[in-house]
């Protein structure tokens, strides 16, 4: 198995602690290490760093570099432009499937937080072997509340394979983010999981179903496997990546793919979406509070609080959010913790490159 790390995602709802050129993949938050780095380190016992790949844009290589030392030169595959998770994980393939065309390939963000390392390895060694059979497999955490935040995975338990005491069930379909009364239909049904966007499946299969929904793409793809060990290959990526269409995963060939199954999964998932979040898996006092760096909380709580210098004192408040760094200073409602990114989108409508 050959794990691919997504970590090219900007992080805006993390600021202002995560900016343009260090977004949260590269910060440790509610996590002893930094998010990119623990992401590595949980899959050490099953997939080295040997057969680890990150792809991620020219911007953050130097930070990759920096965390991921011994990680061999050729597994840093640099995107010339933002393109969604299509473009990237066919990138990934097309070079993947020159080594090795049979190799399992887990496709995983780089920024998530996972609580049960050891259990998750075992999952994906299930996946892995179905994935090997030719299947595409994904992960789907089993939900815990009707979440708005998140897309959805209709499953079918009837249709279910064994799998070292794995169950590995038939995906039914993939269903977009849903408003909270489906949400609740959902979770009510027992039929539905999180899709946390971890698939499996070898680097052949994958290229085969990008030829076939998404054609202009694979030709894209061919053009630049092509040009791999030429020196033609610089100017072939950045043409050829440039050129392909914008669009995830799940959209693009997922939702239309044959022998899709999903393994429903319980290891202490987040996908660290935003500041809220942190109340899920990081350490809280006595009141709910969640506090990194110099602060003090009075008669508060339910808050999450992170200073990087400055004391923070909280005095008679409840489920909030404040963030404090050397340059900027955030405040909002914990419920309001996934708008955060309209404050990026203001700055950039004013100019404030300095604060991004």
């Amino acid at each position: 198995m050959y794990a691919v790390i997504m970590a090219g995602g900007s992080g805006t709802r993390f600021w202002p602690l995560s900016r343009r050129d260090r977004p949260k993949q590269f910060l440790a938050i509610g996590t002893e290490r930094p998010l990119l780095a623990e992401t590595a380190a949980r899959l050490a016992p099953l997939v080295p760093l040997e057969r680890v790949m990150v792809v991620a844009g020219e911007r953050h290589a130097a930070p990759i570099r920096e965390l991921l030392p011994d990680l061999p030169a050729d597994n840093l595959v640099i995107e010339p432009c933002a393109r969604n998770t299509a473009p990237c994980i066919g990138l990934a393939a097309a070079l993947l499937a020159r080594r090795d065309p049979h190799a399992v390939m887990a496709v995983l963000p780089a920024d998530h937080h996972i609580g049960d390392p050891a259990r998750f390895r075992t999952l994906m060694a299930a996946a892995g072997a179905r994935a090997r059979a030719g299947e595409i497999v994904t992960l789907g955490i089993r939900p815990t509340r009707p979440e708005t935040g998140y897309g959805y995975i209709h499953y079918d338990r009837a249709d279910t394979v064994d799998v070292d005491g794995v169950e590995v069930c038939r995906v039914e379909r993939f269903v977009e983010k849903p408003p909270r009364d489906v949400a609740e239909k959902y979770l009510a049904s027992g039929r539905y999981l999180w899709n946390s966007g971890m698939f499996f499946f070898t680097a052949r299969r994958i290229l085969e179903d990008i030829g076939r929904f998404l054609p202009a793409m694979r030709a894209h793809l061919d053009a630049i496997a092509a040009a791999v060990g030429t020196d033609a290959y610089p100017e072939t990526l950045a043409r050829e990546f440039a050129a392909m269409e914008s669009v995830s995963i799940d959209y693009g060939v997922m939702e239309h793919a044959e022998r899709v199954r999903v393994v429903p999964a319980a290891f202490g998932w987040n996908d660290v979406g935003h500041w809220a979040a942190l109340a899920d898996f990081a350490e809280a006092d006595d009141a709910g509070n969640v506090v990194r760096g110099p602060a003090l909380t009075i008669d508060s709580r339910d808050s999450i609080v992170h200073s990087d210098g400055p004391t923070v004192a909280l005095v008679g408040c409840e489920d909030l959010v404040v963030v404090v760094t050397g340059d900027a200073v955030l405040v909002c409602p914990r419920d309001r913790a996934q708008d955060v990114r309209r404050v990026v989108d203001k700055l950039k409508a004013r100019g404030r490159e300095d604060l991004l």
